[in-house]
């Protein structure tokens, strides 16, 4: 019985250490969930109202209660909030990995390293004087190296979970000073990691070897979970997602080795970085880690982890004169080594000045490799002085509070993380696309794939593509099982219950294409009325900042060859996302086995013709089809338009250019016709004259030629056709073609070659233009 005891409450302890740490953890999350709740109106982000729940229940206000800080803080509770702190660190460094953008990373890294490394070079010099005056006034006589380093850090880390968190509230993640942000922070401190680990394993030979066994620790992590994942993935072929025992043997591998190296000396924050960072992107294991770790991690571990960092801090320490003072001037250190640092590192870069400020305050951030170090005593068994250890802490945390509602404050207003409508017109032909492309059905990923596949064939022009499954809310249903009677892997939300077997076969379809092209496509489900889900579709693509949105056809080809109505609930929502999207919209009408296939891995050429007439929805087509030209497996075909009684000497010959042969159609004048001109112009002497594209005018007087003219050009083998919506108001070259029109969403010209008339064998891509003012607006509502 005495035994028990002991095991249960260990001397010293008036309270079990596991009951007084769970219920610390529970009162964090509820205090850090009701000041999220009271400050997120005024624009503040979580980590803030959890730094601040942390220090209401800590020593600082709550524990001061005697009976609290009796049951709170025991003789070994220390142990026990250490350990949580532990998992939480752990899962969260291996979710960031996960969740890096690593082409972005990749195309990006000298910025982004410069940005890094603004502050260590003044952190360096500044933390020399800084140690003198310490060790004066402390009278530090040991281990000064380690307190030099100490204090470095101190200066120059930047807590890349803060960082990530603050951007991710306000919905900045997908702007690219917002992932300049993230990628500084992560990667300043991975080079501060990385700088106190070299620096200590060199001061002797014991620390040197302990290195060497904790590089070849996390390279054979990295390896055996490249191994399991693809093992996973051929054991779940069926399945969306692998089960929940196979995720156990992940998890438990990382915690193994994040545990040895924690014995060692060693901080596992690089190592679970590291193994999230190399994890396969391809298929089920990674999706299934995604859709476990995310919520777990933002609603519970962080909130925990900066809620104990906030615990930590006792105000009480601050009123010392001699610690208020010191305080004051480390936090002005640390503001004006990383802040000067960030601004000169972002001169150099040429980043415009208020951007550099946000990145210079987001940067200066503190609260996750620092407090491990303050935490991490100096030998075995000696913890740093209390003075010391308490400074710190104060600077970290005080630092945190200050700096975060700053931050918030200037994230919620500055227009640099505001949504600004891109259209491919005015892309850059190399920089990233993000295209959205929206699915109902299996049948409808194919298409958009092929067209994903054909916009990613040239790595200078990268692309950021994500797939969305729409799905009908159904009427509520109810569940008679609880948790422990559902099958493995049936223990997520409801939501994963709604879309059926449809979810799985979509993954099945795009899983391939992912594992063969190493093009990460990112999946995701919106469950919502038919009423409302346009609304859904259009606000996902704002906070995405995606160029243009790819939906699909309300009709699907049969076997015979004719087009069948399959949803018209899908042609209603089209004509919705067309009036709202804050992006360029395109329909897709999928031919299947005889329309545009996808150039991946294709043996077979695949030919596109673009038709120009001319407006600003022509142009776009013609955006995308030059970001389509660039795969080695596609050639462009584009007709222009031209008036007959308009018709000049023509600087373009009409022989086609070998196997490639653009055709353009454009008729209009005035200031329009100018603009078409110049943007032709352009096109001709970037791709046609270096023999990357061909272009061809076609002359017509009137819709009826124009017709003729169509007819003509699809009788050649052509797989995909691109087009513009609106082409150019009162056009007499389409004039009379939208007589019968039976689409208005698809514009006259699209509206015709969709119809059964033309006997179409090909594909048809219809893109219409952000419209930026509603003068300029001639959409067809239903």
């Amino acid at each position: 019985m005495e035994g028990k005891e002991n095991l249960m409450c260990q001397s010293g302890d008036s309270f079990n250490p596991w009951v007084t740490s769970s219920f610390q953890v529970s009162c964090i999350l509820v205090t850090s969930h009701f000041f999220h709740i009271l400050l997120k109106p005024l624009g503040q982000p979580g980590p803030f109202a959890q730094l601040l729940a942390g220090v209401v229940v800590g020593p600082t206000l709550l524990s001061r209660i005697s009976k609290v800080k009796d049951f709170f803080i025991q003789a070994s509770s220390a142990e026990y909030y250490t350990f949580f702190s532990f998992l939480c660190r752990m899962l969260f460094m291996f979710s960031i990995g996960l969740e890096t953008d690593i082409p972005y990373l990749k195309r990006n890294f000298r910025v982004v390293s410069i940005v890094a490394g603004g502050g260590l070079f003044l952190s360096f010099v500044f933390a020399g004087p800084l140690l003198w005056l310490l060790i004066k006034v402390f009278r530090v006589v040991d281990y000064r190296l380690t307190f030099y380093l100490l204090i470095f850090t101190v200066l120059a880390n930047s807590a890349s979970p803060v960082v990530f968190r603050m951007i991710a509230e306000t919905k900045s993640d997908t702007a690219d000073l917002g992932r300049l942000a993230i990628y500084a922070s992560l990667l300043n401190e991975m080079f501060c990691v990385v700088i106190v680990a070299m620096l200590t394993a060199c001061t002797t030979n014991r620390n040197f070897k302990t290195a060497l066994v904790v590089t070849f620790v996390t390279v054979t992590i990295i390896f055996l979970n490249k191994y399991l994942s693809l093992f996973f993935n051929k054991r779940n072929r069926h399945n969306r997602f692998v089960t929940n025992s196979e995720i156990f043997i992940i998890m438990f591998l990382l915690t193994s080795v994040s545990a040895f190296l924690e014995t060692t000396g060693f901080t596992s924050i690089t190592c679970c970085f590291l193994v999230g960072l190399t994890f396969p992107r391809e298929c089920k294991t990674y999706r299934t880690l995604l859709h476990k770790l995310t919520y777990a991690v933002n609603t519970f571990i962080l909130p925990v982890y900066f809620g104990y960092a906030g615990f930590q801090f006792n105000i009480s320490s601050v009123f010392n004169n001699l610690t208020l003072v010191l305080s004051v001037i480390i936090i002005v250190l640390c503001a004006g080594t990383r802040i000067a640092g960030t601004l000169a590192a972002c001169y150099y870069l040429k980043i415009p000045r208020n951007e550099s400020l946000i990145l210079s305050l987001l940067l200066n951030m503190k609260g996750n490799y620092d407090l491990i170090l303050i935490n991490t005593p100096p030998v075995p068994g000696k913890l740093w002085e209390g003075d010391i250890h308490d400074l710190f802490v104060s600077v970290v945390i005080l630092n945190t509070l200050i700096i975060a509602p700053v931050v918030a404050v200037l994230l919620n207003r500055d227009e640099c993380f505001s949504h600004h409508p891109t259209t491919l017109e005015i892309l850059n032909p190399e920089s990233e696309l993000r295209v959205l492309a929206c699915v109902y059905i299996p049948r409808h990923v194919s298409g958009h794939v092929s067209l994903i596949s054909a916009l990613s064939g040239c790595q200078k022009a990268p692309i950021k593509p994500y797939l969305v499954h729409l799905v009908e809310l159904p009427k509520k249903r109810k569940s008679k099982l609880m948790y422990h009677q559902l099958e493995d892997g049936d223990q997520y939300s409801d939501e994963e219950d709604y879309g059926g077997n449809d979810v799985v076969e979509i993954s099945d379809a795009l899983d391939p294409f992912i594992s063969e092209t190493k093009i990460l496509v990112h999946q995701s489900k919106i469950v919502s009325s038919l009423l409302t889900i346009d609304q859904d579709v259009c606000e996902g693509a704002k906070e995405l900042r995606v160029s243009i949105i790819f939906l699909p056809f309300h009709k699907h080809q049969r076997i015979d060859g004719k087009m069948e109505n399959s949803m018209e609930e899908i042609r209603t929502i089209n004509h919705k996302v067309i009036r709202d999207a804050p992006c360029s919209v395109g329909i897709f009408i999928d031919r299947g086995q005889t329309g545009f296939q996808q150039p991946h891995g294709s043996p077979t050429v695949q030919n596109i013709a673009t038709f120009f007439f001319g407006g600003p929805d022509d142009r776009e087509a013609l955006a995308c089809s030059k970001r389509m030209l660039m795969h080695s497996q596609v050639n462009l075909t584009v007709f222009r338009f031209i008036q007959t009684n308009t018709r000049q000497n023509s600087w373009i010959n009409n022989a086609s250019q070998k196997d490639e042969e653009v055709i353009m159609a454009i008729s209009t004048a005035g200031a329009e016709n100018e603009i078409d001109n110049a943007f032709v112009d352009t096109f001709y002497n970037r791709y046609v004259a270096q023999g990357k594209a061909s272009l061809v005018e076609k002359h017509v007087s009137n819709g009826a030629e124009t017709l003729e003219a169509l007819r003509e050009i699809l009788d050649e083998m052509y797989s995909l056709v691109i087009v513009g919506k609106g082409g150019r108001r009162n056009c007499p070259l389409t004039t009379g073609l939208s007589d019968w029109e039976e689409c208005p969403e698809l514009g006259s010209v699209g509206d015709l070659l969709a119809s059964a008339e033309m006997n179409m064998n090909g594909s048809l891509l219809v893109i219409q233009r952000h419209r930026h003012s509603e003068t300029e607006d001639n959409f067809i509502t239903p």
